[in-house]
């Protein structure tokens, strides 16, 4: 395998701050479709071009400051949609620090991290609108409340529909203080807060700099073109898809298409024709084992046409990237094989997010790419495997935690960020992720266990629906025991062994825990099952919450 410094970088060009991307892709791409979403739910695509997208971004930011809200905190909260983007861009390309909020948290949550992040207004979706009234209601901070569906201002709710066409019209009157707003790279502009409740979420301090220094390195290892159109479908709250999606395709020319939802992800691909996808490995998984089972019952496998299962995506799928919890390398190599670059990556909301990536001509299955250009990353403290604490020093790692100086330093150190995740690198440069740190699981005799591997091998059945690993101390010894936690498919399981007992499954699930025990070493093997009905908590990006 090549090392990096072998392989072609794209050639990009740079850019100092969020409103130089914005600025400089509407003079590049002009009347380009930079935006796809849909008015109506269920009905067809409207499109907004790169020179609409940039003076809807100048009206509302105009609106937002003729407010008086200049140097202010400004939540946005709702579904993927147009006037999310719209609303980002406009606070963070002249106006103050925008905080985005997750709308599935709860109105006690929601009301904590309001306070919490100093929000003097928050821009919003009718469908969060109980909750956030709710949550806000003995909050004086927030001095205003904008819909983002409402048509015109009253009761107290300001439109934003309303705001921007008066934003419009400031603009032509001369108005030029949002359009001259000087920008600082280096401050403040995104106020992420991790997921987790909000006693444990940390607020996540990023700046313009950080951000666009991450789309630049990425335009250097994947190509987007003005042809491509990438489906928008992860939560836009979150750094994975702001940057990595959106301000990456925008970047480069490409076109971002809003989902429904995602039971309608496949049917909004076939709408939008999409041509690359980016998402966290449930999605993918769940894609890979409708296709590949349709392919191996209609013989496509022996054959080796696909040409179905490209007209099934919409046939213009060419790239899928995922991340943000490991997944299986032979889906990946499947979805090449298929014809379609699949490539995988790592990355923290610390680090705006990418710390490396696969380059879409030059990658490995199982590894999670290389450090981006002008990322260093080094392994802290290796055992004898190599394997240690992954660190990383970039211009995308962020500023530090909001007024939390304690746990900034606890990641912090002169310019490297831990990263509590384990690894190794092989000598190519390439980066294998064994396990994050507050998971680890240590045994009597000093051994370390990733509970990740472990789980790897058990989700490999398909009976396995989803698993935890840990390990729990024995009441009568003492000693830890190694548990899996497994949520069966039920409906698999009766399908072929009938409606069986709940000890004839426990036996049936020990026989799948044997078989993954003989790929470990005596050490890592499960001693423990338990079976439950019930899925994990998750996370909004699918994340198993753990704790």
């Amino acid at each position: 395998m090549n090392n990096r410094n072998n392989l072609q970088l794209y050639k990009t060009w740079p850019i100092k701050d969020l409103r130089d991307l914005i600025n400089s892709s509407a003079a590049l791409y002009g009347d380009s479709p930079a935006c796809l979403f849909k008015e109506i739910p269920g009905g067809s695509y409207q499109s907004r071009s790169y020179l609409q997208l940039n003076k809807d971004i100048d009206a509302f930011g105009t609106a937002l400051l003729d407010l008086g809200l200049k140097g202010r905190h400004i939540g946005v909260i709702g579904e993927n949609r147009y006037e999310w983007i719209l609303a980002d861009l406009a606070v963070i390309n002249g106006v103050g620090t925008v905080v985005p909020l997750d709308r599935e948290l709860p109105v006690s949550e929601l009301a904590n991290l309001a306070h919490r992040a100093h929000l003097s207004a928050i821009v919003y979706s009718s469908k969060v609108e109980r909750r956030l009234l709710e949550a806000v209601r003995e909050n004086e901070d927030v001095r205003f409340l904008i819909s983002m569906d409402s048509l015109d201002s009253g009761g107290g709710i300001l439109s934003m529909k309303e705001l921007i066409r008066k934003g419009r019209q400031l603009l032509r009157n001369g108005s030029r203080f949002y359009l001259d707003a000087a920008i600082d790279p280096d401050a403040m502009s995104i106020l992420l807060f991790t997921s987790g409740t909000t006693g444990l979420a940390k607020g996540v301090m990023i700046s313009s700099r950080n951000i666009v220094s991450n789309v630049m390195g990425m335009a250097k290892y994947v190509k987007i073109t003005r042809n491509d159109v990438s489906l928008s479908v992860l939560p836009v709250h979150h750094t994975f898809e702001f940057t990595c999606n959106q301000m990456s395709v925008l970047y480069q020319g490409g076109t971002i298409a809003i989902c429904d939802s995602l039971k309608n992800l496949v049917k909004n691909m076939r709408e939008c024709r999409a041509t690359m996808l980016i998402a966290v490995p449930q999605i993918f998984e769940l894609m890979y084992k409708r296709i590949w089972k349709k392919a191996k019952k209609t013989g496509l496998l022996n054959r080796r046409r696909y040409k179905e299962v490209h007209a099934a995506l919409g046939g213009r799928a060419r790239l899928f990237i995922t991340g943000a919890a490991p997944i299986d390398p032979e889906i990946i190599e499947n979805f090449n094989l298929m014809g379609i670059t699949m490539i995988q990556g790592y990355g923290l909301t610390e680090s705006s997010p990418v710390v490396t990536m696969n380059p879409d001509r030059l990658h490995c299955s199982s590894s999670v790419g290389q450090a981006l250009p002008e990322t260093e990353i080094r392994i802290d403290q290796p055992d004898d495997s190599g394997i240690g604490e992954i660190m990383t020093r970039s211009d995308s790692v962020m500023l530090g935690y909001y007024e939390n100086p304690e746990a900034t330093a606890e990641v912090l150190e002169n310019g490297w960020l831990r990263t509590g995740d384990y690894g190794y690198l092989d000598e190519a440069g390439f980066l294998f992720i064994t396990g994050r740190k507050k998971n680890v699981i240590v045994t009597q005799n000093g051994k370390n266990i990733f509970p990740e591997e472990v789980e790897y091998y058990l989700s490999k059945s398909d009976y396995v629906r989803e698993v935890i690993v840990n390990g729990e101390e024995d009441q009568k010894t003492g000693n830890l025991i190694i548990t899996a936690h497994i949520v069966p498919d039920f409906e698999l399981l009766y399908k072929t062994e009938g409606r069986i007992t709940e000890d004839a499954a426990r036996e049936f699930f020990r026989k799948i825990v044997d078989e993954a025990n003989e790929q470990m070493p005596p050490y890592k093997r499960i001693k423990r099952i338990l079976l439950r009905r019930e899925i994990f908590e998750r996370t909004s990006t699918n994340k198993i919450r753990r704790f």
